[in-house]
């Protein structure tokens, strides 16, 4: 491969735009019948220059540009006398709350650039189009000097592929998502993670604990299982109620691994095998492993290719619903860790979290026992509507609605009162089941239609506890508008149908 100097360059790329034959001899063949047209590219570049080896690459997995972007090349699009063809493009600013114009950008088609690494010079035409049965092709066409004795490869352009192709295949604040069937890069996943801490976790102590050790030992231990001829993988699922904390748990463990230089990906196993040591989150692995992809699942997780390294994660809102070829299977995934509504210590605890978040608010007067109160009048609610509690008590304060009377105290003791339990309904069994209540009984054996419908579970109302309220609080704004609030959520959460239907599965 020859040395130029910038001059050369420049001199280059004056040559190169005095003519444009590949250019032309693209378009000809664009507009007639197409047969090949990756064949007929490489014709015409070849047959231009003649005295060059083309090594051909995908952009994909060999990206040249985004290698030069990040500053391990140069390369420059010769756009002198229209010698390319491009899609301008506008993109409006991120959202209406930010200002400015937006900006304009250009998706290259057919693009001839310079491009200098390493000392030396690899002139590449970028060329893409759109195939009826494959899609969107897209390729780099990178010139080097012939060199002989080579099997047909050029060995200065092979450095540059083996170079920028181990670049491409890492992340670079990125991670991989599998979306629109194809994979991609994800930066803006990533920096949602990187905001992500186990400090903003409220679960049971120990579970936590044996859930972060759970999942870091199996990165930390890889001999151990080669010791003891294992296969270095596991599966962990996620299961409970909604908004207890499965989300935010996989970020922080995302964000944790990160130390460990652990690839968290949301991908297809054959991705994961590739960036392996890593770890493969499945969300809503119920509705992602229907009966016409059970078997195709079941292989790949039993490993028919080695899964050595790969850390799988499932989360699911009805464990139930899963096969049990999945849940019941050690071997598939061998833990679960249940989400329940936070029991009374990790309401305080939450609490506790909210006072340290706005510990610069003296003003609102956060203190040990409000946090105990407030656990109390939140029994049963998830993480999820708590955070709502504190969000919308905070606007009401921020907006001067602290003594709006939408929610007095009286609808307080009025929803407390109207949600007890009927005189003669049946007592609601332990652990959340539910019983019909005597009236229904009674008229049970009626007909086959009324011992369905008295079948049929049902749920009694919920209340809103009766706590007493010191006097010496009684004037707390906080407390006050939390109280107002419990009650209109309470009423969201009887009003919110749990058995929708879930969304659709991410990877």
């Amino acid at each position: 491969m020859g040395h130029y100097s910038s001059g050369d360059m420049l001199q280059s790329m004056r040559t190169s735009t005095t003519k444009f034959p590949v250019l032309t001899a693209f378009k000809e063949h664009c507009s007639g019948k197409r047969t090949n047209t990756q064949l007929a590219v490489i014709e015409s570049i070849r047959a231009i220059h003649a005295d060059k080896h083309v090594t051909t690459v995908s952009p994909r997995s060999v990206d040249l540009l985004g290698y030069a972007k990040a500053g391990n090349a140069e390369a420059q699009l010769i756009t002198a006398g229209d010698s390319y063809q491009s899609v301008r493009k506008y993109q409006a600013p991120g959202s209406r709350m930010e200002s400015g114009d937006g900006r304009l950008s250009d998706s290259v088609e057919f693009g001839h650039y310079e491009y200098k690494w390493n000392g030396q010079y690899f002139p590449f035409y970028h060329v893409a189009w759109v195939d009826e049965v494959l899609g969107i092709q897209s390729f780099h066409y990178i010139l080097s000097d012939r060199e002989g004795g080579n099997a047909g490869h050029s060995v200065s352009a092979d450095r540059l592929v083996m170079a920028c192709g181990k670049w491409s295949s890492e992340l670079h604040g990125e991670i991989y998502v599998f979306d629109g069937g194809h994979w991609q890069k994800n930066g803006d996943l990533w920096k949602a993670v990187q905001s992500a801490s186990w400090d903003d976790v409220i679960l049971d102590p120990a579970m936590k604990e044996t859930l972060i050790n759970d999942v870091h030992s199996f990165f930390d231990n890889r001999a151990v299982y080669e010791e003891v001829s294992v296969p270095w993988k596991r599966g962990i699922i996620f299961h409970g109620t909604p908004g207890c904390g499965k989300t935010i748990s996989i970020k922080a463990l995302m964000h944790s691994l990160q130390e460990k230089n652990v690839y968290s990906i949301r991908n297809i196993f054959t991705q994961a095998r590739v960036m392996a040591p890593c770890l493969l989150i499945f969300e809503d692995l119920d509705s992602l492993v229907k009966d016409e992809v059970r078997s195709y699942f079941l292989n790949e997780v039993d490993g028919i290719e080695s899964n050595d390294g790969i850390c799988m994660i499932g989360s699911t809102k009805h464990l139930e619903r899963l096969d049990p070829g999945i849940s019941k299977r050690p071997s598939r995934f061998d833990r679960k860790y249940h989400y329940k509504l936070p029991g009374h210590q990790e309401r305080i605890l939450y609490c506790e979290y909210w006072r340290k978040k706005l510990s610069k608010r003296s003003d609102l007067g956060i203190s040990d026992e409000v946090c105990e109160i407030v656990a109390k009048l939140t029994e049963d609610f998830s993480f999820a509507y708590m955070k709502e509690l504190f969000v919308q008590a905070l606007l009401a304060i921020v907006g001067g609605r602290a003594e709006d009377e939408d929610v007095t105290d009286v609808a307080v003791s009025d929803a407390a009162a109207s949600t007890k339990v009927v005189e003669n309904s049946a007592k609601l069994a332990k652990d959340g089941e539910k019983t019909q209540s005597t009236a229904e009984a009674s008229c049970g054996d009626s007909s086959t239609e009324m011992t369905e419908k008295n079948n049929k579970p049902t749920r009694e109302p919920r209340k809103v506890p009766e706590v007493e309220i010191p006097e010496h609080l009684q004037s707390n704004a906080l407390l006050c508008i939390l109280r107002k609030q419990i009650v209109a959520l309470i009423k969201d959460m009887d009003n919110t149908d749990d058995a929708t239907a879930s969304s659709k599965p991410k990877i």
